[in-house]
């Protein structure tokens, strides 16, 4: 099945904007802070962790939103934490009521990215109340990102915006081993949050979406830790199938040129388009597999992440090899053959994923998997490697996509300006 896009509510089901607005405060942000507490308290302690360590954390880092070559948060080294929200506009909100809150959200995740609150967390009234939360008061921004997409819905008729829909925002296709829910599929508008102290994620999308709440209603969310995808300088994260990922995800600038950013795009241009994938994980039935069948499912070994043809992780697959009963080393349905760029006439994606655990499900087993978050300048690279993955795949067996999203990412904005302006240029 495609993608929805637009669905409503089913019937009888709390709105997410007062879920949001309630339980999902307290419960999701002790979730968020169970799994990095050790590493960001060390990292509070002494200001910096050991420089010699690749994955060193420096809390006080900042990075800019205004006046960039690119967005936020999409070369930005990947973070260990990350909120994922997605959000529809209310019925009845027109173009002004767009345009506003892009602004406003602008101005705001300037603030947010700088450590500074979105305005007073203490009113000077008693009968006031606080435009900032207050939970990230005192704290360090962290490598704090923010990233906002468009969705195909609001180049509809509602906005008078479809003389301005990208060339390439069309919902994506129905795929192989889509098993695809409505409340974890579209949306209008998407937010990507990361950052190195969950306390400031959280904070972040918390209150973007909170100062929105007469604009948009909150559609699906997942949050995401333990970085599954690495950046350049980085020690290449596991999965939570226990394998490292990203170990040949992009990092040379003439690959993002080539495959990320988009050029000649009129006012796309310096963007990018963004793919969501929430993959469900089968974990315990995976836990119960013999771990050679797991580096034959996965191409690699198990505890270095070497291909199966070499010795070291960073070794190159070669999969013509035969071993001597003739057969291929690496599987030609392994997870690294099917998703190599060597077998997709060069096509290649920028991951940005993060593994989530949403705890247990309704039958008792652990719920959880990978925050899928791919960046390309042209969507159907990213439907090219999923219809030979969700085909083949020998990993499918343990894997489903239940939630699926596309959005554009405007170019970053200038000062005094905001992001997706031109849309409403004239």
């Amino acid at each position: 099945m495609s993608a929805p896009q637009d669905s409503a509510p089913e019937a009888g089901s709390v709105p997410r904007r007062r879920l949001f607005q309630g339980a999902v405060g307290g419960a999701a942000a002790g979730a968020l802070a169970v799994g990095g507490a050790w590493a960001v308290e060390g990292s509070r302690s002494s200001g910096m962790s050991d420089p010699a360590d690749k994955d060193a954390i420096d809390l006080t880092t900042q990075y800019p939103l205004y006046d960039q070559a690119e967005p936020a948060g999409i070369r930005t080294p990947p973070q260990r934490y990350a909120i994922f929200m997605t959000f529809d506009m209310s019925a009845g909100t027109v173009a002004t009521d767009l345009q506003s809150l892009l602004a406003r959200w602008t101005a705001a995740s300037a603030q947010l990215m700088a450590a500074q609150p979105i305005g007073q967390v203490q009113p000077t009234s008693d009968m006031a109340v606080g435009r900032d939360t207050g939970e990230a008061l005192g704290l360090d921004a962290a490598s704090l990102t923010v990233t906002i997409g468009l969705g195909p819905g609001l180049f509809d008729t509602r906005f008078g915006l479809a003389g301005k829909r990208p060339a390439l925002l069309t919902p994506l296709p129905a795929l192989p081993s889509d098993n695809l829910s409505a409340g974890t599929s579209g949306g209008d508008l998407s937010v990507q949050v990361c950052s190195d102290d969950p306390q400031v994620c959280y904070h972040a999308v918390r209150n973007l979406a909170r100062m929105a709440r007469d604009t948009v209603q909150t559609r699906w969310t997942v949050m995401g830790f333990g970085r599954a995808s690495a950046g350049q300088g980085q020690q290449t994260p596991r999965n939570l199938l226990g394998f490292k990922d990203g170990t040949r995800n992009i990092s040379e600038a003439a690959d993002f040129a080539t495959y990320v950013w988009l050029r000649d795009a009129g006012w796309m241009t310096g963007g990018t388009y963004q793919v969501v994938r929430k993959i469900e994980m089968n974990i315990e039935t995976w836990d119960a597999d013999r771990v050679s069948d797991q580096e034959k499912i996965f191409g690699r070994g198990k505890s270095a992440g070497e291909p199966l043809t070499g010795n070291k992780e960073f070794d190159t697959p070669q999969f013509a090899a035969q071993g001597k009963d003739g057969k291929p080393v690496i599987a030609p349905t392994s997870h690294i053959a099917l998703a190599a760029h060597e077998n997709n006439g060069g096509v290649k994606i920028l991951r940005r994923s993060y593994n989530y655990t949403d705890g247990i499900n309704e039958f008792g087993q652990l719920d959880a998997g990978l925050l899928f978050i791919s960046y390309q300048n042209n969507p159907a690279h990213f439907v090219q490697l999923q219809r030979k993955l969700g085909a083949g795949d020998l990993l499918n067996e343990y894997i489903k996509h239940v939630g699926s999203g596309l959005f554009a990412i405007p170019p970053a904005p200038k000062a005094g300006h905001y992001i997706g302006e031109q849309l409403f240029a004239r």
